[in-house]
């Protein structure tokens, strides 16, 4: 596995709080309008440079614009170049939870020769329109999350590393820690990229679209991303929200052809092809009857169970990606405000799912196929703009 250092632009230490953000995916635009207008330091003004203009721009007009206005943080010394090229050792913790990583550039050739190994499908529109984003601007802010093999070595690396004072160290309002050390000693970058050369394979945890995008680019063969060893990976499921006119006799009717139900105070299934449901105030534990479904790395998941004998063929939901009547929400939530969306939103039921391994996950892509949509939701969530490569 080729890992390599890079000179990051990134923003001065006491404006990096200010600065990183969250992917603009998961703000409302009322979030949006409140952070551009108050905090003149957020990326997020970078990426919205047409946010107070009357006409919203879109495609390469737009990106153009986010390219000039990256350049003017560049110019008035928000964010600044790093001269020697580095790693850089990234931590995150909350509640007794952390995750600690590289942060370097790996190879397009390691992507295209299946060394970094994908799981999901990606949408060919979402591909496009990140590809013409990067061609214009011709910087990536969000880096890759990869998995690889716990390696000792580079935890050595790390635990020593960690002893020196961070260039940035702050806490953001979902009460996470943040910290980040530049590595610019050679003999330690020659150290890590040595090891990671003994890395044979990793594995994508968030960022498909990114990795497919970047694989394309023409003039650039890097993409910046985060290694970090698998265990340290959370893996939750995503529950499903779903509006139906369905009457209760003709659902349970049709559910016991493939299930057997019985009622339950679970709230996540201890079996991968099992399912809770909860419907009228009331949990059931759906377990799947004999020859329900193919015994295979795909179809042996919750998710396809599911979508193959729920969802699809009873609830007449074809595309979980194209349809008004569901609503995801990940697993870490706590039940009671799952049954508050449920009852603000007028979902009649919920469906709740074992969450998948590191190794289901491996055992998909190892044999090159792909999970449906929505099969996990995994953290860390990286802040967008601690580092910038600039291609």
């Amino acid at each position: 596995m080729k890992i390599i250092p890079f000179n990051a632009i990134r923003p001065v230490r006491d404006k990096a709080n200010l600065f990183a953000s969250r992917s603009y995916l998961t703000y409302s635009d009322k979030t949006i309008a409140e952070k551009i207008n108050n905090n003149p330091y957020t990326f997020l003004q970078i990426i919205n440079p047409d946010f107070n203009l009357e006409k919203k721009l879109s495609g390469k007009e737009k990106f153009k614009l986010v390219k000039k206005k990256f350049q003017e943080f560049c110019n008035n010394n928000i964010l600044i170049s790093d001269k020697n090229n580095s790693f850089y050792l990234y931590e995150q913790g909350c509640n007794l939870i952390s995750y600690i990583g590289i942060i370097g550039l790996v190879s397009s050739d390691d992507y295209n020769n299946n060394n970094i190994k994908k799981h999901e499908n990606t949408i060919h529109s979402r591909e496009k329109m990140f590809l013409e984003y990067l061609e214009e601007t011709r910087f990536q802010a969000d880096a890759i999350l990869l998995a690889h093999k716990n390696n000792n070595y580079l935890n050595k690396i790390y635990k020593k590393i960690k002893k020196s004072r961070a260039e940035y160290e702050f806490t953001t309002t979902d009460k996470v820690l943040h910290k980040l050390w530049k590595i610019s000693n050679k003999t330690i970058v020659d150290n890590i990229t040595l090891e990671f050369e003994k890395i044979k394979k990793v594995y994508i945890a968030d960022g498909h679209h990114r990795c497919a995008s970047t694989s394309k680019l023409k003039n650039n063969n890097n993409m910046m991303s985060l290694l970090i060893s698998e265990e340290q990976l959370r893996i939750s499921s995503f529950n499903r929200l779903v509006k139906t006119s369905i009457k209760d006799s003709e659902l349970f009717n049709k559910l016991e052809v493939k299930f057997y139900i019985k009622k339950t105070n679970l709230d996540v299934p201890k079996k991968q092809n099992e399912i809770i449901m909860f419907k009228s105030n009331q949990k059931y534990l759906l377990q799947p009857k004999k020859d329900s479904y193919i015994d295979n790395e795909i179809c042996r998941l919750g998710v396809s169970i599911l979508f193959n004998n729920i969802l699809f063929p009873i609830l007449n939901i074809k595309d979980e990606r194209k349809t008004d009547k569901i609503e995801f929400c990940a697993n870490n939530i706590d039940f009671s405000k799952v049954k508050n969306t449920m009852n603000n939103k007028s979902y009649n039921i919920a469906f709740f799912l074992k969450p998948i391994t590191i190794n289901e996950i491996k055992d998909v892509a190892d044999n090159n196929k792909y999970m449906p949509p929505k099969s996990t939701y995994i953290e860390p969530k990286l802040r967008s703009g601690l580092t910038i490569y600039k291609f």
